[in-house]
């Protein structure tokens, strides 16, 4: 709890940092990285370039301020839990939270220059420390249940034991352990960390991928879809890297699982909606379900461009010989030769009209795809009267989505 003499300097000074939030959180980065460099290995350097993290992370302490001077009702626990999960997926360890913590208070002085005295360093300083301690405990707390040791190494090497062309776009990697162990078991909807060293002077990237295939197997899938640049920005560094340079036979570090949403919740009927490559954690949960739960109700919303582009949709119909209470429905932009051999679902064309999507009574619903899609369709269930505790949603990148 924040001290009752900060919270009252920090409720005085939030309208200047909410409206420098960005300026300061992109000098913070700045002289971040200027003092150490060996960050830039853990940070998305795509997110970096657009600003999406600078703003991101701005919205977060602003948020969490608020959070702490009762200026906001919104749940924070999720939102903790969010950041836990990334940060540990990453690797982030207790002895960093020190060092971002002198920059992003540097920053907030180098910024709002002499408005910044003793008393609203001291109280933006409280908060800080709150929110590291916090995060701190939770990390600690998913490391020990993924089997990490104190101070040991989060990554672990990985063999790809087969890579699969799904579309021109997109390809799906099987993984074992390359120490010949057990591959360890998930809940779909969780991701792992892939850390890749690039070519050059770009040394390490790291970015997330939902695990896509059956919990508890010998091997682990992940599918990757190649971000390709548009409107000025550059191709992405790491799926073009694992599509061009990672064969059958190379080694990749990976994280242990990680991801606060369970994409099968507890029980009862359950529908996936996706778009695009947010498909994977809907392929884990049908993997599983297959497994365990056959006969519980399923409905699979899915949207794409085409059907040429909907990756691994051949493996649909094996899932409903298996699910005798799936239902499939799909939309396509362009649903042009649509059908496919045994596969039973009803196919439109156009973008998914969230009042159309079936929806059994009692249902929890998991989204994945992108952020407009799942605000969209997120929006109709809750006018369709589906409570917001029954909607799970993945976000890949920074932020979440608005309430």
């Amino acid at each position: 709890m924040l001290s009752k003499s900060s919270a009252a300097v920090v409720a005085a000074s939030l309208p200047a940092v909410q409206a420098h939030g960005e300026a300061i959180t992109g000098r913070f980065y700045q002289r971040m990285f200027d003092a150490h460099p060996e960050l830039l290995d853990i940070f998305n350097r795509g997110n970096q370039a657009t600003g999406q993290q600078k703003a991101a992370l701005a919205a977060a302490v602003v948020a969490y301020a608020e959070h702490l001077t009762g200026g906001s009702a919104v749940p924070w626990g999720p939102v903790l839990d969010r950041i836990a999960h990334k940060h540990a997926s990453l690797g982030i360890t207790a002895t960093q939270y020190p060092i971002v913590g002198r920059h992003l208070l540097a920053a907030v002085g180098e910024v709002l220059g002499d408005a910044v005295t003793p008393e609203i360093a001291a109280a933006w300083d409280e908060v800080y420390w709150l929110l590291a301690c916090e995060l701190i405990a939770r990390e600690a707390r998913l490391y020990t249940v993924a089997g990490v040791a104190e101070d040991g190494p989060v990554w672990r090497d990985w063999r790809v034991a087969e890579k699969i062309q799904e579309t021109v776009d997109v390809v799906s990697f099987a993984l074992v352990p390359a120490d010949g162990g057990p591959a360890p078991t998930f809940t779909p909807g969780q991701y792992v960390s892939v850390a890749v060293d690039l070519d050059g002077r770009q040394g390490q990237q790291i970015r997330q991928y939902s695990l896509s295939g059956q919990p508890g197997a010998d091997r682990w899938w992940i599918t990757v879809k190649r971000v390709r640049g548009t409107a000025g920005a550059p191709d992405g560094l790491v799926s073009t890297h694992l599509h061009e340079r990672v064969a059958t036979g190379d080694t990749l570090r990976l994280s242990p699982p990680f991801g606060e949403v369970s994409a099968i919740g507890e029980g009862g009927p359950l529908l996936l909606v996706s778009a695009g490559i947010g498909l994977t954690p809907a392929m884990a949960a049908l993997a599983h379900l297959a497994a365990t739960e056959p006969e519980r109700p399923v409905t699979l919303v899915h949207a794409d461009r085409t059907a040429a582009a909907h990756a691994r949709r051949h493996e649909l119909p094996r899932l409903q010989d298996r699910l005798p209470n799936l239902s499939v429905r799909l939309w396509y932009e362009d649903a042009t030769d649509g059908e496919l051999a045994g596969l039973k679902a009803e196919i439109a064309a156009g973008l998914v009209d969230p009042e159309l999507i079936p929806l059994a009574p009692g249902a929890r619903a998991h989204l994945c795809g992108p952020v407009p899609f799942m605000a969209g369709v997120r929006s109709g269930l809750l006018r369709r009267g589906v409570p917001a505790e029954r909607i799970a949603y993945e976000v890949f990148g920074p932020g979440m989505l608005p309430d």
